[in-house]
């Protein structure tokens, strides 16, 4: 009896275990969904506020711009991911190029070069995988449509290539440009040239710097695990691997309020300017009750 009992409860409690893996597993990407969106279209109206209007003379908003963008389409469902993951990769990548490049020429300011480098990527990364809305399914005779492309599988060898373009690739030139911008930063500390110019270049680079490695920590695990182990059964490690991978696209405004001066002093603005106008408001309303009142 007492066995009978012991395996009843063991049973049980894997029963909620499962129970509580499948609620984690449903709820959590509706969270990350609503939350993130929120918090990169806070990022994006920040971005647009009067403080980074002058993008000639920081240009480097403009990849922040189109990151956070990328990061609220990266959000919404697994279809679009090998379109705009490796678009993603690609433009901090160049975010880094950039900013190596102002911190080694604080002067210079290339407005329409970003713009045209953030275009070029978006058409060229859409180049490079339009075959899959051509071969990635075809129709039955009876109508229906048939998700296996005819001419080859593209699983796993996809994945596999994924994991080049988004990660390799990036990683290694990142791991390169930011080890420029590291230098600089230390070497300017020991230097100790103050100009303001530069601190705004500075905070920017620590950003990028603290983003980069998070882009790296938390999307390659996932993606190494989706090109060498897509035959093996899904355990939980990736589950939690692929929500660590999309949890990281929502770090963005966390990482600007944290360590972006500019971002943080605009964003307490806003928040302090809503609240002052709802005060307003009741309190105009108020004057306008009173006066009414005193002329009848």
């Amino acid at each position: 009896l007492q066995l009978k009992t012991l395996y009843n409860m063991s049973n049980n409690s894997k029963t909620n275990v499962k129970s509580t893996e499948h609620l984690v597993t449903t709820y959590y990407p509706l969270v990350l969904l609503i939350l993130g969106t929120l918090l990169n279209l806070l990022t994006l109206m920040i971005f647009y506020r009067s403080t980074f209007r002058n993008t000639k003379k920081q240009p480097i908003i403009h990849y922040m711009r189109a990151i956070a963008i990328f990061d609220i389409f990266m959000l919404y469902g697994w279809n679009l991911d090998h379109y705009l993951s490796s678009k993603h990769g690609f433009i901090l990548l160049t975010y880094s190029i950039a900013t190596s490049s102002r911190l080694r020429r604080p002067w210079s300011s290339r407005e329409k070069g970003d713009l045209m480098i953030i275009s070029c990527i978006i058409i060229l990364v859409t180049l490079f995988n339009f075959y899959f809305l051509i071969f990635a399914c075809f129709y039955r005779s009876n109508g229906t449509i048939d998700p296996n492309a005819q001419l080859y599988q593209i699983y796993p060898l996809w994945n596999n290539i994924n994991l080049g373009v988004y990660n390799c690739i990036p990683f290694i030139f990142m791991v390169i440009f930011n080890s420029g911008i590291i230098y600089h930063l230390i070497k300017r500390r020991q230097i100790r040239i103050i100009q303001q110019s530069q601190i705004q270049h500075r905070t920017i680079s620590i950003t990028l710097v603290i983003t980069t490695f998070l882009f790296l920590i938390m999307t390659i695990p996932a993606t190494i695990v989706a090109a060498f182990f897509v035959t093996t059964r899904t355990t939980n490690l990736a589950k939690i691997l692929d929500s660590i991978l999309y949890t990281y696209h929502i770090t963005s405004f966390p990482l600007y309020l944290i360590t972006f001066k500019e971002f943080r002093q605009e964003f307490i603005k806003m928040v302090i300017c809503k609240i002052n106008n709802r005060r307003i408001v009741p309190a105009q309303v108020a004057i306008a009750t009173v006066r009414t009142h005193n002329q009848l």
